[in-house]
């Protein structure tokens, strides 16, 4: 975990739905970009965190939202860094081709929630998140880029999770 001076960072969930299995040769592409995209995360300024399944590169095995849904979950100093590393960088390149992988959701599929410094959200939090977005729409507790909120915005709902 990188060091910061920020008092709270932003915690992001995205899920995709898979069209393919991941070995399918039609991921080949998805799954090539993988490891240098995380590469490119890990050292991106304002990258604190990333989930990985553990022995692994990345959590593409990890299953907590279905069995054809993959998750990424990282935290971030500043919303201006993740918002970088995701449009302006060749993490774009994945953004534009997702249709080739991934179903269209009808329903929000990334949100994003300040956390105190230092914590480290679990699978199951960010999840809540996600369906707090999705049954109540944009809040201070759980948003999206377009209806975003500032970390004073969201004290309220900062709170420490113990670690396990």
């Amino acid at each position: 975990m990188t060091p910061s001076v920020h008092a709270a960072h932003l915690a992001q969930l995205n899920v995709a739905t898979l069209l393919h299995p991941l070995d399918d040769p039609r991921m080949a592409p998805f799954v090539e970009m993988l490891d240098p995209v995380n590469a490119a995360a890990d050292g991106a300024p304002g990258f604190v965190w990333r989930l990985v399944e553990e022995g692994a590169a990345d959590a593409t095995a990890l299953r907590p939202a279905g069995e054809d849904v993959i998750v990424n979950l990282t935290v971030w100093e500043t919303q201006e860094a993740l918002w970088d590393f995701t449009y302006r960088s060749g993490h774009l390149e994945v953004m534009r081709r997702r249709r080739e992988w991934f179903e269209r959701h009808a329903e929000a599929h990334l949100v994003l929630w300040w956390v105190p410094a230092g914590h480290l959200p679990t699978v199951g939090e960010a999840l809540e998140r996600l369906a707090d977005l999705r049954a109540n729409g944009p809040s201070p507790r759980a948003f999206t880029f377009a209806s975003s909120y500032t970390s004073a915005e969201a004290a309220q709902h900062l709170r420490t999770v113990p670690q396990p």
